[in-house]
């Protein structure tokens, strides 16, 4: 009989996992990675992000360009692109490989396929974890270039300084939720059945012989 509690840590890391690569891949797309604004030009703010570079307006709108090439792209985004691109496709897979791993799916009953499914679900942990800080890498690295040149004493104050976008904020959420999925399909492999008692019947046979030393019966007990 399937456990409650395994099949409740199961669906509940496969919805996290999947909001997590959902905040993962917004991330990835988002322009929002740096957010400048000036105090000359208070109606106009530019954010960049990954792909493409965007200039808002508060009279014509907001205009995005892509990058003309990768060349001139500042090494973290370049190092936030890869990073990035391999954490959505490692989350990707570990997710599908936690479906034909829980317990709902009627395949693999024996102990040997229960054993297949247990492992199953510790690799789908461990690519989800690994996903989880591919995304807070690149993240976190991004938002200390981003600390260590707001406070930089030698940049002339006049020069308007990068603030965090909201890419960054999904980025830190997508990894942390990517990381407590991993922990709950790690939790929902010690299933109870390996801690059940397992009832064993000892057979001990008796045998009762006369005075004369034939054998009169023989009782199992």
């Amino acid at each position: 009989m399937t456990n409650p509690c395994t099949v409740f840590l199961e669906l509940l890391g496969m919805l996290i996992g999947m909001g997590g690569w959902f905040c993962s891949l917004a991330a990835t797309i988002m322009p929002q990675w740096l957010s400048l604004s000036t105090e000359l030009m208070g109606m106009e703010s530019y954010e960049q992000g990954l792909w493409e570079a965007c200039v808002i307006q508060e009279v014509a709108g907001t205009e995005c360009r892509p990058y003309d090439t990768i060349l001139g792209l500042e090494p973290k985004f370049m190092l936030a692109r890869v990073l990035m691109c391999v954490s959505d496709a490692t989350c990707l897979l570990g997710l599908l490989l936690a479906i034909p791993a829980m317990s709902q799916i009627n395949c693999c009953k024996s102990e040997e396929g229960w054993r297949t499914k247990r492992g199953l679900k510790i690799t789908a942990g461990v690519f989800v974890c690994i996903a989880g800080l591919f995304v807070l890498f690149p993240i976190s690295y991004v938002a200390h270039d981003i600390v260590i040149k707001f406070f930089d004493e030698t940049i002339p104050h006049v020069v308007p300084r990068s603030e965090f976008g909201d890419a960054l904020f999904i980025g830190w959420a997508a990894g942390l939720l990517d990381i407590v999925a991993a922990v709950l399909f790690f939790a929902s492999c010690s299933d109870s059945r390996d801690s059940e008692p397992h009832l064993v019947h000892h057979y001990q046979r008796q045998e009762i012989r006369t005075i004369d030393g034939s054998r009169k019966r023989t009782e199992y007990v």
